[in-house]
């Protein structure tokens, strides 16, 4: 199976935005939720959203993704909004890792064409490669149970200090989501196959790959296209 993961600003392309929406909440409605802040499309205009999607390599089918957010100083990250009322120390956190630059990943979801392929690893692995061009110093997750592990073997570390050990019930009192946050350059947690995968794209973030993903059968032809525009400098902090 060919495929293309592509970066793009939210702005540079309304097109993809939409179709992003519309499959990430076809696989929302399955799960019975309907009320998330992922249904907020004002990130649409929003030129600090960094959007990573799975496509056809065409271009025309959107078969998963995922958003990076960058946290501007009047507006909250999404996982502020979503856990602020349960546990507010979150804003506290969000406020200090600003100061160096930081961000969010969140929305990501994928299709039934893709499903079980492991598609959903590669594009946490292009995220992270990604964030060499956002100029943070760190990157925020809320994830499902599920998926923990997927944003662990990037480096992703659980904030045990907030909600029940980094752990909330949300978006419904019946599942368990755990924030996590990931220092820009500490691979000390990683997986040593992650590493070296995201360290290739973060050198050439455009290029074509045979790929096996983890516990997967199947291998995938990805062609990365990560390369972003130049972004606004006042998030150029990182240097490590």
């Amino acid at each position: 199976m060919k495929i293309r993961i592509r970066a793009f600003r939210a702005v540079d392309d309304l097109g993809a935005c939409q179709r992003f929406v519309k499959g990430h909440m076809e696989v929302l409605t399955r799960f019975g939720i309907t009320m998330i802040t992922t249904a907020n499309i004002d990130w649409f205009v929003n030129p600090n959203v960094i959007v990573i999607a799975a496509e056809s390599i065409d271009g025309s089918e959107m078969y998963g993704g995922m958003r990076l957010h960058i946290k501007e100083k009047y507006s909250d990250l999404p996982i502020e909004n979503a856990v602020g009322k349960i546990d507010d120390r979150i804003y506290n956190l969000v406020n200090k890792h600003f100061e160096f630059g930081t961000g969010e990943f969140c929305g990501m979801w994928n299709s039934k064409e893709i499903s079980g392929k492991g598609v959903s690893y590669l594009l946490t692995s292009a995220g992270t490669a990604v964030i060499s061009q956002l100029g943070v110093n760190s990157m925020f997750v809320l994830c499902a149970e599920y998926t923990v592990h997927m944003v662990e073997r990037v480096g992703f570390n659980v904030l045990k200090d907030l909600g029940n050990n980094g752990t909330f019930y949300y978006p419904k009192l019946d599942l368990v989501a755990t924030a996590l946050i990931k220092k820009y350059n500490d691979f000390s947690t990683a997986d040593i196959r992650e590493k070296s995968l995201i360290q290739s794209l973060r050198l050439k973030p455009n290029q074509t790959k045979e790929l096996t993903p983890f516990k997967k059968d199947e291998c995938l032809s990805i062609k990365f296209d990560l390369e972003l525009p130049p972004l606004e400098q006042k998030f150029l902090k990182n240097s490590a």
